[in-house]
């Protein structure tokens, strides 16, 4: 799973950090996306995560915005 790829490689997440990033990815991927468009929906996910959003319904509205905007 991308989520957890990415994840692994941006540092050290708690089991529930994990878990709470991965209901976030699945709410966000959809069928047919490139390999390349899962890995950025997971690294806008991370991102937005690592700069303090952690309520699970924020976390999926901004993640589904590219980032810096």
């Amino acid at each position: 799973m991308p989520i957890r790829r990415k994840a692994t490689q941006a540092g050290i997440f708690e089991p529930s950090e994990l878990a709470l990033l991965g209901r976030v990815f699945e709410q966000l991927k959809l069928d047919g996306q490139t390999p390349d468009t899962r890995d950025a929906i997971a690294s806008r996910i991370i991102a937005n995560y690592m700069t303090g959003v952690t309520d699970e319904p924020e976390l999926v509205s901004l993640s589904r915005q590219p980032l810096g905007r």
